[in-house]
């Protein structure tokens, strides 16, 4: 409970940042004088901070511990949250997204490296999963009620108030975070971080694991976070309220499929089965929004909802991973797996925003330029779903 009290505000800011840019796309392409490539460059920038941190973040868990890690990282985020509800251009918006990057890189894996050493392994994946259920609720802040908020007090006024919570959060994790008893003795090594980095790459089976981490929570970040908003509004015509309610009915689903994801990988303990299985739903819920979310509104909702609680399999196989890490190096080994599926997403991000201009560009109208995005998100999820599936469900001897 202490882990919940003290991190989870801190992780609903940070998937609540990860998530907003769409629903405020258009006020805040006009104000800063950005197209869908730049803006797709802004939403990336947060996420490549936040995944070359990862690599100090893993050692620093490990060596330091997640109270100093935590307080020292979400200060800098504090100061990019001020920063970009103040920005001038895309230069400042830019810098002030990847200290905000940095700011939340350490909060979901604090949390996991405080369940994972003081938690049964039994209930690692449970506790994961309820941990971003909840946090997701960021998911829903950052859709109707943005939307509503800056439609009154503008996207500037909005992310002030953000800011100011972001602030908050630091404080109330600096004075509740503590740092889990040392490790009993053992013989394992005490790795540096190029020393743990190189006995993590070493693992096999995470060469299986990784295209699907690299693409599964990305392709499902970025359609919430960037382009449900654009599309809604571009293909249907909603207003920015009206598409913040269908960004909202995603990320409600999101959470509703967080929730059945934990709840069933506890049942059964197959994560690997779950993943596989959710991953293809999301693929066919990819397929169908290419060929017919055009055609209503409230099919392109429904598909888009699919797609956000099927696709949302990011704790059960970041449990998956898990398995194969070693006592001395879990901090290492999972901020690991997170740069990968964060480093996924600011390349998927950064790409579809080329991939839309480049559309548009050739002449393409907005119906038929979302649908080939889908079509690409849907192949990348097929391709690497099936390397997946080759990886072992459970440690093995190689």
């Amino acid at each position: 409970m202490t882990v919940f009290i003290a991190l989870l505000p801190a992780y609903i800011l940070s998937i609540f940042y990860r998530s907003f840019l769409s629903v405020i796309a258009g006020p805040v392409m006009a104000d800063l004088g950005i197209g869908p490539a730049a803006f797709g460059l802004l939403g990336a920038a947060w996420f490549i901070a936040f995944a070359l941190a990862q690599f100090p973040v893993g050692w620093a868990l490990d060596r330091v511990g997640p109270r100093r890690t935590v307080a020292v990282a979400m200060a800098i985020g504090s100061a990019g949250a001020f920063l970009f509800a103040q920005a001038s251009g895309p230069l400042s918006a830019g810098i002030a997204m990847a200290l905000i990057g940095i700011g939340c890189s350490p909060v979901f894996m604090s949390s996991l490296f405080l369940f994972a050493r003081t938690a049964a392994p039994v209930r690692f994946g449970l506790l994961t999963s309820l941990f971003i259920a909840l946090g997701s609720l960021g998911n829903i802040a950052g859709a109707a009620p943005l939307a509503i908020v800056a439609a009154h007090f503008g996207w500037r006024g909005a992310m002030t108030a953000m800011a100011a919570a972001f602030l908050a959060a630091t404080v109330l994790a600096v004075m509740l975070v503590r740092d889990p008893p040392p490790r009993p003795a053992s013989a394992a090594p005490d790795e540096g971080l190029l020393q743990g980095l190189a006995s993590i790459l070493a693992l096999k089976p995470l060469w299986l694991l990784a295209p699907l981490t690299i693409t599964g929570y990305a392709i499902v970040a970025t359609a919430r976070g960037l382009w449900i908003g654009p599309f809604m509004t571009q293909v249907h015509g909603f207003d920015a309220v009206a598409a913040g309610h269908a960004a909202t009915t995603m990320a409600a689903a999101m959470i509703v499929g967080a929730f059945i994801y934990g709840w069933l990988e506890s049942r059964t303990g197959r994560a690997k089965a779950i993943v596989t299985w959710g991953t293809l739903l999301t693929a066919l819920g990819f397929v169908l929004l290419a060929l017919s979310g055009q055609n209503s509104h409230l099919t392109a909702v429904a598909l888009f909802s699919l797609i956000g609680a099927a696709g949302f399999t990011y704790a059960i196989l970041m449990a998956h991973a898990r398995q194969f890490f070693p006592e001395h190096l879990i901090g290492r080994g999972m901020t690991f797996v997170n740069f990968l599926f964060i480093a996924g997403a600011a390349a998927v991000q950064s790409a579809s925003g080329w991939f839309i201009a480049e559309q548009r560009a050739a002449g393409l109208d907005a119906a038929r330029t979302f649908a080939n995005l889908h079509w690409a998100f849907a192949a990348l999820l097929l391709v690497s779903v099936a390397i997946y599936a080759l990886a072992p469900p459970k440690p093995v001897k190689w």
